[in-house]
């Protein structure tokens, strides 16, 4: 009976701390509803590129079709050696920057984004236009882009997107639970208590951030947008969180299951840290009945348990996950249904 009480508190648990974060689709439908036109605040696009060949040209062809009324595209090339630069340098309007060798105490994607930064602080004369960052393996829908930076202009916070992730292969379904366990670690369903950004997409505005110190003043980060975001608060700013609801998307780890496996734990091992104990405690209370729904139906298949308290429970979940998991990715109702599976692979 203990086990089950825990179960289900833990179940109710998980709705609560994941809550219904913001979409950018809501976005789209709360500007679809106003009668007067966006104003169309005036925005650059920093993208840090290395090796991006395979990616780089899929969002350019996005951003292509976004008005070239002085809106910028600056690819920083970090020392690629594939077609990464060919490839952005036949899009019409696209300036690529080369970046200077490596300084010791920086990271890679740092270094980039500041680069990118001084080159347009030195040749842009419009300080108060938007400054967008994009990782160049996003996806966006075009209009989503002036939506975001019209967004940040009105409320004065860091912009930060989670891309909604696609997955083509069997094994990046893996991926669903640690794309849930982030969005709830960083609350960002609570506008006055998340934690964090998402480094794939950052809106902000060149004097804010340069109050928070930029990309400068976490240069030694490994996940840089954590500590980004704290800079933020540091200074007296807002961070708001969306998910991307497949106008914003990525495909994470396409190399395979080790890639996969060493991305999840380098981003959780520093993201738990920025996480408020509370909501981490309740987290692991949440994944720990998770196991011990797994448990009872394994007891219920060995004959030692009742069969029926552990179908309850197992469809009970499967059916909370696959909402979750519909919030975050093309991961439907099959990949919930093998929940013990990802819970396995999550503490693995």
């Amino acid at each position: 009976m203990i086990t089950i009480v825990f179960c289900l508190v833990g179940w109710t648990l998980g709705w609560m701390i994941f809550g219904r974060p913001k979409s950018v689709t809501q976005l789209r439908s709360a500007a679809a509803s106003v009668e007067q036109p966006s104003s169309c605040h005036g925005f650059d696009v920093i993208i840090p590129a290395r090796n991006e060949a395979a990616s780089i040209g899929l969002l350019l062809s996005d951003l292509a079709s976004l008005p070239q009324s002085g809106n910028r595209v600056l690819i920083i090339n970090d020392h690629s050696t594939d077609s990464t630069v060919e490839i952005a340098s036949g899009f019409a309007g696209v300036e690529v920057i080369d970046a200077p060798d490596l300084p010791e105490g920086w990271t890679g994607k740092s270094w980039a984004c500041h680069i990118g930064f001084e080159y347009l602080r030195t040749t842009t004369e419009d300080h108060d236009r938007g400054l967008v960052f994009f990782d160049a393996d996003v996806r966006v829908d075009p209009d989503v882009v002036q939506l975001l930076v019209d967004q940040q202009s009105a409320t004065g916070a860091l912009v930060s997107v989670q891309p909604w992730h696609q997955t083509k292969r069997p094994y990046e379904k893996l991926s669903a639970l640690f794309n849930v366990i982030a969005l709830v670690g960083t609350a960002m369903s609570s506008p006055t208590r998340s934690s964090g950004a998402f480094g794939p997409v950052l809106v902000t505005t060149p004097a804010d951030y340069q109050l928070a110190g930029g990309h400068e003043q976490v240069r030694d980060q490994v996940v840089e947008d954590l500590a980004l975001a704290a800079n933020y608060r540091l200074s007296g700013q807002r961070v708001e969180l969306f998910r991307g609801a497949e106008a914003v998307r990525f495909r994470m780890y396409p190399n395979g299951l080790r890639q996969l496996s060493e991305g999840w734990a380098k981003n959780f091992a520093t993201g738990a840290g920025s996480t408020h104990p509370l909501r981490l405690l309740a987290a692991v209370v949440w994944l720990t009945s998770l196991g011990s729904a797994t448990a009872l139906g394994i007891e219920a298949i060995s004959g030692s348990g009742s069969p029926w308290t552990a179908l309850a429970l197992y469809i009970a979940f499967t059916a909370q996950l696959a909402w979750m998991f519909r919030q975050v990715g093309n991961f439907g109702l099959a990949t919930a249904a093998v929940f013990p599976l990802l819970l396995g692979f999550f503490f693995c």
